[in-house]
């Protein structure tokens, strides 16, 4: 049996409170139906919560990891406003990269997205780098890719598990020794049928996550 990554990205959502009550519910992951042998859960919540989770979950001792939504491309220096990776390492051990969302919205090309993974592999973090297709540019030193189609993702409308499989085996093939996640659309009710497949090697669950009642049937379901 493989392991399986199952990675909650929270978004822009919640404030403290909210966080407060959703991480109540998530520390239900330690009760004892909970087999998490061969599965790698990792949250995913905004800058402004990490510090809240990570007490939480060190206090709670919460049988999961953490990671970041983003990262600046610059190491420290005066760079208003941006949170960089030497800074993140405190809290995480993931960080998400390339997200489309990211892309679409703020312009991030490939180059910017190649300068976000360096910062993070200098500070030994792990680099999740997100893509929409087979075309999008790998950076060296990424071991996980997640595949997100774009017409996926909060849709409701997930790709099929044959059509994920075939574009993570394409992925893979590209380079040795990665793994492949998929996003867009997961759910408690389907993810069984993307994680059964050879081919991927977890998911990246987004409007779903949000809910920490339906996360934990996605992570008892994968």
């Amino acid at each position: 049996m493989k392991n399986v990554s199952i990675v909650g990205n929270l978004k822009s959502f919640k404030n403290e409170f909210e966080a407060k009550d959703w991480l109540e519910v998530f520390k239900k992951i330690n009760q004892s139906d909970f087999d998490l042998t061969k599965k790698d859960v990792i949250v995913c919540p905004a800058f402004t919560q990490l510090l809240s989770f990570s007490s939480y979950f060190s206090s709670n001792n919460i049988n999961a990891r953490l990671g970041a939504q983003n990262v600046s491309p610059f190491d420290e220096g005066p760079f208003t406003g941006e949170v960089n990776a030497k800074q993140l390492k405190d809290f995480i051990t993931y960080v998400l990269i390339g997200h489309s969302e990211r892309r679409e919205n703020f312009g991030e090309t490939e180059d910017m997205l190649a300068k976000k993974v360096a910062m993070v592999l200098k500070y030994g973090l792990i680099p999740i780098f997100l893509v929409q297709g087979k075309d999008n540019i790998i950076p060296q030193g990424v071991s996980i890719v997640a595949y997100e189609p774009v017409f996926a993702i909060g849709t409701g409308n997930p790709d099929t598990p044959e059509s994920a499989d075939a574009l993570a085996k394409e992925i893979k093939a590209t380079r040795s020794n990665l793994q492949v996640l998929y996003g867009g659309s997961v759910k408690s009710t389907n993810v069984k049928d993307f994680t059964q497949k050879t081919n991927i090697d977890g998911v990246l669950v987004g409007g779903a996550s949000l809910e920490a009642e339906e996360f934990l049937k996605i992570i008892k379901n994968a």
